[in-house]
C-alpha cells in the first residue's frame, strides 16, 4: 500500500470529497487538519508553494486539489 497524506482543513468541500472517495475505494490515509496544525500548514506551504487545501501527497508526489486521475494513477487503480 502506497503512503498517502492529505492537508486539509474542515470546512472544505473538496477536501471531504476526497476523503469520502479514498473511503469508498478503500485507500488508508493520514490526515493533517490545518485549521489548527500550524506546523503542518507551514510543512504544506513548503512542500506545495501555496495554501489552497487539499493538498494530497502520495509516495513524495504532491497533488494540489481532488484531482482524480492523478491520484488513481499514482495509485495504480481502476476509477
Amino acid at each position: 500500500m502506497k503512503n498517502v497524506i492529505i492537508y486539509s482543513t474542515p470546512t472544505c468541500i473538496y477536501c471531504r470529497m476526497a476523503k469520502d472517495w479514498f473511503k469508498e475505494k478503500g485507500i488508508d490515509y493520514t490526515e493533517y487538519d490545518l485549521s489548527i496544525d500550524a506546523a503542518k500548514r507551514d510543512e504544506v506551504i513548503e512542500k506545495s508553494g501555496q495554501m489552497a487545501v487539499p493538498v494530497i501527497e502520495i509516495e513524495g508526489e504532491i497533488i494540489i486539489g481532488f484531482d482524480k486521475k492523478k491520484i488513481t494513477e499514482l495509485l495504480g487503480i481502476n476509477k
